[in-house]
């Protein structure tokens, strides 16, 4: 299952980054964002993006989708099968958006919200028509490199809607993950909040620097958990009797007042001009789209090297990553008609609103 025509409602960071991933895939989008600066800031973005797929496919990459700045929602959503919905985190915002949305756009069409943390059940209250075909789709940043998308399903979600929306998702090369149950923040979030604050104390208390805490990270479990996330980790931690031995070895530790995770330091102005200034310290000789460069290079590169390990099959995210390679160069050999695209996409699409539409 493929995606015909997509839309986005939003072009800041993460819808910007939507955009990228769905032209670089062939597919047109037709774009709807108030902003005044919304056209050069996604034109910043794509120039970001099309630099890393070059460094994918020296040999050339495949005909970009075609780029449309709508006037109005309505017309953005008009005959999509995706429509992505990435505006500010504020759930007033995301109700009259999700609304007019719901309202205009075609019956058959999945619409995925980007929140990082807004349980979909709480979004789909504002859909009258068609609740039924929202799921929340959250990406991580690049959204046009990082493969992994959150699939979350609300009170209101048909399973139809799920399995649609992970094969469009998946055929833009991306790794859908399903959470199991509805919960705020998801899974990623809630693990990067938790270091998150415990960074913020480390910080606060004078313990380290943001730099020396960053390069903690980045030079020794940043590095494991790029391959193997946490628990495989762990495993390998407990020598041969694995899992089992290390939670019996490390499992007291939890207990030990190690930890400041359940409490929050108090986010004030000297605070932020305390982490503001250690960072201007650590960076600012390199403006924000040189640190993108470099982090999309170095990310590209990490995902090359793990697609050529375990004997060529690849590991982790260079699994997918060998494979996104692969089918884009195909892609850009045998270029899809947006026509052929469609008559392939609109059956299985119609197919699970229809189930949907049984509902009422």
């Amino acid at each position: 299952m493929t995606i015909s025509k997509a839309a986005a409602i939003g072009g800041g960071v993460i819808g910007a980054g939507w955009v990228a991933r769905l032209l670089l895939n062939g597919i047109d989008v037709s774009i709807f964002d108030p902003d005044p600066e919304a056209e050069r800031k996604v034109g910043e973005v794509m120039k970001g993006a099309r630099r890393a797929y070059r460094q994918m496919l020296p040999e050339g990459l495949p005909k970009e989708g075609k780029l449309t700045f709508a006037k109005t929602i309505a017309e953005a959503v008009a005959d999509a099968d995706l429509i992505q919905e990435s505006v500010p985190e504020r759930l007033e915002l995301k109700h009259k958006v999700l609304a007019e949305i719901d309202l205009h756009a075609p019956a058959n069409a999945i619409v995925g919200s980007s929140t990082s943390g807004i349980k979909p059940s709480d979004m789909q209250v504002a859909m009258k028509k068609h609740p039924e075909r929202l799921v929340v789709a959250h990406p991580f940043n690049p959204v046009y490199l990082l493969p992994l998308v959150e699939i979350v399903g609300g009170e209101q979600t048909f399973p139809e809607a799920i399995e649609v929306a992970k094969e469009l998702y998946s055929s833009i090369g991306m790794k859908p993950v399903v959470i199991r149950k509805e919960i705020e923040a998801f899974v990623g979030d809630r693990l990067l909040e938790a270091a998150w604050r415990e960074a913020l104390w480390l910080i606060k208390d004078g313990i380290c620097t943001v730099e020396e805490l960053d390069d903690i990270m980045r030079y020794s479990f940043g590095l494991r958990w790029a391959q193997m996330g946490m628990f495989q980790v762990y495993r390998i931690a407990g020598g041969e009797a694995g899992m089992r031995h290390f939670m019996a070895q490390f499992g007291p530790c939890l207990k030990w007042p190690w930890t400041k995770l359940m409490d929050v330091p108090e986010f004030n102005d000297e605070l932020v001009e305390l982490i503001a200034t250690q960072s201007d310290e650590q960076s600012s000789k390199w403006s924000i789209r040189e640190l993108e460069k470099i982090r999309d290079e170095n990310l590209v590169a990490i995902m090359d090297v793990l697609s050529k390990t375990n004997g060529g099959k690849g590991w982790g995210a260079g699994t997918l990553h060998k494979d996104y390679v692969k089918r884009l160069g195909k892609l850009a050999k045998k270029p899809v008609s947006q026509a052929a695209a469609k008559a392939k996409a609109t059956k299985p699409v119609k197919k699970a609103a229809r189930a949907a539409g049984k509902k009422g």
